[in-house]
């Protein structure tokens, strides 16, 4: 027997009819500002996030939300109850997308939610599958069936997938989970930066006390990280990953060696956004 979402929102004496599914998931998001990240790190910034809404979703006026945020590994996770409560329209100018670009949004509608205590036990900890109909954010409670994928013991991060299989965008690594941030603090080495646009590579290395963190961490504030050919090109979210940890005994200049080495078998001052 498969467990179901509406069998545990019974138990907790939830009427599914009565019931919205909300899945959170904006891809337009500030990297770093999307709904899991604010759900995680800042509560009161999601409660407003989901106080919004387009496209005349009324239905959603004297229900019972049921709220679940996208993870980066893409669990369907729940994030809490709330009751919402219509309270007019406003009109939205526009939101900022990504830095200085901005998406108009028109007229749209605003919610007065209150925080429903029940099944707070399962926040962070149960993980549905939503099925095929990830466009369908808002959905009926009692005409879906959504089985129970994982319960899990307690709210957790994902481990640390190790330094050959980690890759983010940089403006994820001010939001990576802590225990990540303290690894790649502590390890030196060679890194790789590529363009989602261009597809072109850029490789460097971090050689300072704070590690690969630190280095990522000075891109993600201002872009470029103080290179050259990077302040000349416009802005992008440049994928990390990891071409070679340093042992702990390495020496500066042994890790710049590595970077050269790197660059001549990337070929990326050829090819790529180096210029050294």
């Amino acid at each position: 027997m498969v467990l179901t979402l509406n069998t545990i929102l019974r138990g907790a004496g939830v009427n599914p009819s009565a019931a919205r599914l909300v899945r959170h998931r904006d891809k337009t998001a500030v990297r770093g500002r999307e709904p899991y990240d604010l759900w995680r790190d800042a509560p009161e910034a999601f409660v407003e996030y989901q106080s919004v809404q387009a496209n005349r979703r009324k239905s959603l006026h004297g229900a019972l939300w049921v709220v679940f945020v996208v993870t980066p590994q893409e669990d369907t996770l729940f994030a809490g109850l709330w009751a919402g409560v219509f309270t007019g329209m406003n009109s939205v100018p526009y939101r900022q997308v990504h830095r200085d670009v901005y998406d108009a949004t028109g007229t749209v509608e605003m919610y007065d939610l209150t925080v429903d205590d029940r099944l707070d036990d399962l926040r962070g900890r149960l993980v549905i599958d939503w099925g095929a109909g990830t466009r369908s954010w808002i959905q009926y409670a009692d005409r879906r069936e959504k089985p129970v994928l994982e319960l899990r013991r307690r709210f957790r991060e994902p481990d640390f997938p190790g330094f050959l299989s980690f890759q983010e965008p940089l403006s994820r690594i001010p939001v990576l989970p802590p225990p990540w941030r303290a690894v790649l603090q502590m390890a030196r080495g060679v890194y790789l930066l590529t363009c989602p646009r261009t597809r072109e590579q850029y490789v460097g290395s971090a050689t300072g006390g704070d590690g690969f963190l630190g280095r990522w961490q000075n891109y993600a504030a201002n872009a470029h990280g103080g290179n050259v050919g990077l302040k000349s090109r416009e802005p992008a979210d440049y994928m990390v990953s990891i071409l070679e940890v340093a042992g702990t005994s390495a020496s500066h200049d042994e890790i710049l060696a590595r970077e050269t080495m790197w660059k001549l078998k990337l070929r990326s001052r050829e090819m790529g956004l180096n210029k050294n």
